[in-house]
């Protein structure tokens, strides 16, 4: 089964439905075994369509030890990948930064105290946005 930390993700699971910089729906699940979870994206952005998935998860080559960071891969419908790195934090906060710990492009969530809302801020060098996704099913 997946890590204390993947754990965390797990109030994630679900369908959220995106208001403000990004509009749209996103939906979470476990892949079969628990160790990965995947995220399903469709949502318009600054004008653009953006479907894709996103694998989140520890990096663990055959054979290996899983990697510590919690990291992710998403695939988008034009083809492009991106890859971030999700920092679970004690108060149940999130970060996912873009590429690797530290880097100037993050997002910074929240989710509310009955875990139906989630509120996130988008921050890159010269823009970011801020989204509100409001679970529609659970």
């Amino acid at each position: 089964m997946s890590s204390e930390q993947m754990r965390k993700l797990d109030g994630l699971v679900g369908t959220w439905q995106l208001t403000g910089g990004a509009k749209g729906t996103v939906r979470f699940e476990w892949m079969e075994g628990g160790f990965f979870l995947l995220q399903h994206v469709d949502l318009v952005h600054d004008g653009r369509q953006v479907k894709g998935m996103e694998v989140i998860g520890h990096e663990r080559p055959f054979g290996a030890e899983p990697s510590e960071e919690i990291k992710s891969r998403f695939y988008d419908s034009t083809g492009n990948t991106l890859d971030y790195v999700y920092e679970v934090h004690d108060d149940g906060s999130l970060t996912i930064w873009g590429g690797e710990k530290g880097s100037p492009a993050y997002c910074r969530s929240t989710v509310s105290e009955d875990g139906n809302t989630i509120t996130s801020s988008w921050v890159w060098p010269g823009g970011g946005y801020d989204t509100i996704g409001t679970r529609t099913v659970g």
